[in-house]
């Protein structure tokens, strides 16, 4: 199985970066993709090149500040679980962690791509630099 991880330092409280990071609605503001539509347990990306995912919502975790979720009904991706983490960083800031595991393997580094320019864009948002 294909595993990445990516991680941020962000100067704003956990708290504060939860409100965008843990909001599966509000992925388009900051991962590089066109949209996402969420009812229930459902979400639905859309690319700049038209293709769309459909993902189960696993976990929202407020008090952890972790959110999961996998692909489903994807004829290429076989299994896949991304996990999204803000952690505490202890001085009033934090950390925050994306990581994916995929078959096949080589989708995960595509993932681990946008996380890393996501987690650049979220952190200029909540810093206030864009």
């Amino acid at each position: 199985m294909g595993s990445v991880r990516r991680s941020q330092h962000i100067k704003c409280s956990p708290d504060k970066a939860w409100q965008i990071i843990g909001d599966p609605s509000r992925l388009h503001e900051w991962f590089p993709i066109v949209s996402c539509r969420v009812e229930g347990n459902k979400r639905w990306i859309s690319l700049a090149n038209g293709l769309v995912f459909e993902e189960d919502i696993v976990l929202v975790d407020n008090y952890l500040r972790r959110f999961q979720y996998t692909i489903v009904n994807n004829p290429i991706v076989t299994q896949h679980l991304g996990t999204v983490d803000v952690i505490d960083d202890g001085h009033g800031e934090c950390i925050a962690i994306y990581s994916t595991d995929m078959k096949p393997n080589v989708l995960a580094l595509g993932i681990g791509a946008a996380a890393h320019n996501g987690l650049l864009k979220v952190k200029k948002i909540l810093e206030g630099t864009i």
